[in-house]
């Protein structure tokens, strides 16, 4: 039942990505992010709440909008943005901690309200600028790699895997399913490049690329898992039967989208 809901809810919505990177405006494109990104910062915020611990989720929201805002606008730098959050989260704290119980949770409630809205909006709306500088393809490169290497590191690790790599943290991941993820998640890159980019990229360039984004979308999962290990949760929600949340389907874009971009803009391998 559970593989009938994944494989129902992937055919909703991979046609549904598709349109939007590839066919939407700039503006349309963005205010999608927004929306996904909104929605996993709102579950990742429900996190710490099984252990009575509250960040603040319209402050978060807010952050979130107003560093998002940098990556459409290039007036508003990312600099400014940043600055204009940390202000707003200190103000807004000041002026609304009223009781002694305010007080004391004051440190990690603020710690987590600002580092939730950094960790998903500076990360994420990356793919705005990769669509933007790069184009839907690369995209398409990423989220290829990402996920074939996830189902390779999934099937070899359930039915070899032997050493654990992270029993605290994500107790099923093996270091034989790592390998894997990294070695199909190459095969996926090449294949992209051979069919779909070849005057974008060259073969070693793909197998760099994919080997980089691999390592990091395995790190960016795992990162993730601690949250949820630490909360005592499996999933960040229901929202996507059979996938968990919303935040469940993207960890392992949070630190791919950002690493990636930066590698294409300043490494100068082609």
């Amino acid at each position: 039942m559970n593989f009938i809901k994944r494989t129902l809810t992937a055919l909703i919505l991979l046609p549904l990505l598709y349109i939007s990177v590839q066919y939407l405006s700039d503006p349309l494109f963005f205010g999608i992010i927004q929306a996904v990104l909104l929605t996993a910062l709102i579950e990742f915020y429900q996190l710490p709440r099984k252990k009575f611990i509250f960040p603040d989720r319209v402050l978060g929201v807010i952050i979130a909008l107003i560093l998002g805002a940098s990556f459409i606008f290039p007036e508003w730098t990312l600099e400014a943005a940043l600055l204009c959050s940390l202000a707003a989260a200190i103000i807004y704290f000041v002026i609304t901690t009223r009781t002694l119980e305010k007080l004391m949770a004051y440190p990690v409630s603020a710690a987590l309200t600002f580092f939730g809205a950094v960790y998903l909006s500076f990360t994420l709306n990356h793919i705005f600028w990769l669509r933007k500088d790069f184009g839907p393809v690369i995209i398409y490169f990423v989220l290829v790699v990402v996920f074939v290497g996830d189902t390779g590191a999934y099937l070899i690790g359930k039915f070899w895997g032997r050493r654990k790599l992270a029993p605290l943290t994500s107790p099923k991941k093996t270091w034989e399913g790592s390998a894997a993820g990294i070695l199909t998640g190459i095969m996926g890159g090449l294949g992209m490049q051979q069919i779909f980019i070849p005057e974008l990229m060259s073969p070693s360039a793909a197998v760099f690329y994919s080997a980089v984004i691999q390592i990091v979308a395995q790190f960016s999962d795992l990162g993730e898992s601690m949250f949820k290990r630490a909360s005592g949760v499996k999933d960040s929600s229901h929202l996507l039967p059979g996938h968990g949340g919303f935040l469940d389907r993207i960890d392992s874009l949070i630190l791919v989208l950002p690493v990636f971009y930066y590698l294409l803009k300043y490494s100068g391998i082609s």
